[in-house]
């Protein structure tokens, strides 16, 4: 195949496999890989197990092909080595610039050694959290996708709490939608079926649930709210005027399903505590936290330590009161977009292009702000 302007002077761009377990989404799609091939870029992209998109696809768009790890043996000095995920610090080398989510600037566990990787092998990162414009805006993020399956597993857990046996059977064997459509098709389903135990329900009986989305004035809280909606669950809608007097909320006890979206960047009271949800009143069945930064000094919701995986999706926090109280469950996986791949892969890559057509240029601001950042959290390990 003709690989576009191959005498270019643009650095070569570079796609790895990613190595997360489960991650299926990507930082080019083939439509965005020909838009950098047109503007001069040569582009080279490994073969996956997991992408979303077929390897076909891309070598269709003109970008050379591969083997997935290739790109620590073959690609050239000077390429520009591009993935969504972190990499491990022993799963170098880090000799080249590189273009990921390394979670590494807010003193997140093991950030020296990442770091310190980059600075022995004279590698650069280019966190894509901190590519922002010049109002400190993100240039691209999956907040939108984040949210909307952030709230969507937030659901599917209370409707396993109701005995659901579809909720039951996705949590047991979580994998990615093909579409948001298909996702909705799959969580009104669950509902009816939910409503449906309620109507049929001993005494009390299971409830419609009701929602709260913390943040929801941003691309998380957005999407979060959007699912509920979708689905016709109502949501109480909390942002910056609710939460700025500090909590913990006891307005939060009162809804079923609570999903966190804030990025949080400084220290502040936490919104509840496990004290505080073991009140004999908490209607919470289900906390879906979408930031997801338990290692973080910054965590809002210190009420657990790791993170749970798309293998185990959900960990109980608390048993159910002899009170009545429900069982409290958690959620706080941090690759949500994963579930769905090509809706979050193609909104992403999108936002990003304009971005990295300038990657050439060292000194573009969004690239020189970024070099910036990671050079003074490298001098911190002095």
């Amino acid at each position: 195949m003709n690989q576009a302007n191959p005498a270019s002077d643009r650095p070569l761009l570079w796609l790895r496999d990613e190595e997360k377990p489960h991650e299926a989404r990507s930082l080019l799609t083939p439509d965005t890989a020909r838009a950098l091939l047109a503007a001069g870029y040569p582009v080279v992209v490994e073969e996956s197990d997991t992408r979303v998109f077929p390897i076909q696809a891309f070598r269709d768009a003109g970008c050379r092909i591969e083997a997935a790890g290739a790109w620590r043996r073959d690609a050239p000095p000077d390429a520009i080595i591009l993935g969504l995920k972190e990499l491990a610090p022993e799963r170098g080398p880090f000799s080249r610039r590189h273009v990921h989510f390394a979670h590494v600037f807010k003193d997140q566990a093991g950030w020296q050694d990442t770091l310190g990787a980059f600075r022995h092998d004279g590698g650069v990162l280019y966190d894509l959290e901190y590519l922002v414009d010049d109002d400190g805006r993100r240039v691209a993020a999956f907040g939108y996708w984040a949210g909307f399956v952030g709230a969507t597993l937030g659901f599917i857990a209370w409707c396993a709490q109701q005995d659901v046996a579809a909720a039951v059977d996705v949590l047991g064997r979580l994998e990615p939608w093909p579409s948001s459509e298909a996702l909705l098709a799959d969580t009104g389903r669950m509902r009816d079926a939910a409503a449906s135990t309620a109507a049929g329900g001993a005494a009390d009986g299971a409830h419609s649930p009701r929602a709260l989305v913390i943040g929801a004035g941003g691309r998380s809280g957005r999407g979060a709210v959007s699912l509920f909606e979708a689905l016709e669950i109502p949501v109480t809608e909390w942002d910056i005027a609710e939460t700025q007097a500090g909590g913990p909320f006891d307005a939060l006890l009162e809804h079923d399903i609570v999903v966190n979206c804030v990025f949080v960047a400084a220290s502040l009271p936490p919104f509840t505590t496990l004290e505080h949800l073991g009140s004999a009143t908490r209607r919470t069945a289900v906390i879906s936290d979408v930031s997801c930064d338990p290692d973080g000094d910054y965590n809002p919701l210190p009420i657990y330590t790791q993170a749970t995986t798309m293998t185990a999706p959900t960990q109980r926090l608390l048993d159910g009161g002899q009170n009545g109280s429900p069982p409290l469950d958690l959620v706080a996986i941090d690759h949500l977009p994963s579930l769905l791949p090509a809706e979050s892969s193609q909104d992403f890559s999108t936002q990003l292009l304009p971005t990295l057509l300038e990657i050439g240029n060292p000194e573009a601001p969004v690239w020189r702000r970024a070099r910036e950042l990671f050079d003074r959290h490298v001098a911190r390990l002095d």
